[in-house]
């Protein structure tokens, strides 16, 4: 999750449209809370030669796992690809062909759908999501949690919703006085999106919380009855750690107080916690993060990507 500047409003603010709904009932199988975290010691995914490497995103793939991650160079943030078979090795690394604008093509959202591959990321100024290259999201309108940019798309698909599948976009608003909140929004073809009319559906936490300065990246699964959120909280020293919500429709969320949010235990992630991904399993989740040493609110913090996983405890 970055500090992302406070530009001017363009005409685009003014496209969303807003409605009421909720997501279909969640999944009764799978993992349920209350979770345990045990992450490996190492990064799975170094820098290298790059500033920072953050943002995974994983789907299975053609008998693989495809991760489109995010690297900072120092002036630009574009997409990098990358394959593996033990989801700890990672090979074929090699950018990924997206459209930039303003030194923005990344920190995006990965779903397979069949053999194709669907991705949804940050691009521009003011900063808005896109998909294939066009603006599919944008900020809000004047006043609103989202008026500066729209950022950090998580998206799913939830097969059982009424009238047949829907497109669920979890993302960061930031409105004209730097607070970044999460909001949802719905899509029947990924594309025309309609935004939760009650947004935001997460807010900071109270002073003195891991959470205060902000909330972004979102990921969200269904399991054990439950909706469930990890997101990355930003707290007064700039450190990042990694918070757990819950939520019975996907659209009224609550934290989830009874789970430590998750700090880096390593001297690679000690100050930065950031950016998780999911996969869920039998009995357990899967999470990709990512993580870095240097307390600051946007790049620069050495980031590298890691792996861990919430046990469920049931």
């Amino acid at each position: 999750m970055r500090t992302l500047l406070a530009v001017a409003v363009l005409c685009i603010t003014g496209c969303s449209r807003y409605a009421d709904f909720t997501l279909p009932p969640p999944d009764p199988s799978g993992p349920r809370g209350p979770f345990h975290w045990s992450a490996m010691p190492n990064p799975v995914i170094d820098r290298g030669d790059a500033v920072d490497v953050l943002n995974p995103s994983v789907v299975r793939s053609g008998g693989e796992s495809v991760n489109f991650y995010s690297r900072y160079d120092g002036k630009a943030w574009s997409t990098m690809r990358a394959t593996s078979t033990d989801f700890v090795t990672w090979q074929n690394r090699a950018p990924v062909d997206l459209p930039s604008e303003g030194g923005m093509a990344a920190n995006g959202s990965l779903l397979a759908m069949g053999t194709d591959l669907m991705y949804w990321y940050e691009a521009g100024a003011p900063p808005h999501i896109a998909l294939k290259g066009q603006a599919v999201l944008t900020a809000g309108p004047l006043g609103g949690f989202d008026e500066i940019a729209v950022a950090d798309p998580d998206v799913i698909r939830a097969s059982g919703a009424p009238g047949g599948a829907r497109f669920f976009l979890y993302y960061l608003g930031q409105d004209r006085a730097q607070r970044q909140r999460l909001g949802v929004a719905q899509s029947t073809d990924g594309i025309h999106w309609t935004k939760f009319r009650d947004n935001p559906i997460l807010e900071p936490g109270p002073p003195g919380s891991f959470d205060e300065r902000g909330v972004g990246e979102p990921a969200v699964w269904t399991s054990g009855g439950s909706y469930w959120m990890l997101y990355t909280g930003r707290a007064r020293d700039e450190t990042r750690r990694i918070g757990l919500a819950k939520s019975a429709d996907g659209v009224h969320w609550q934290r989830d107080t009874s789970f430590p949010p998750i700090a880096g235990d390593q001297p690679w992630n000690r100050a930065v916690m950031c950016d998780p991904s999911v996969e869920v399993l039998a009995g357990k989740i899967r999470v990709w993060f990512g993580g870095g040493d240097v307390p600051r609110p946007d790049q620069n913090i050495h980031g590298q990507i890691g792996m861990g996983f919430l046990f469920s405890l049931r």
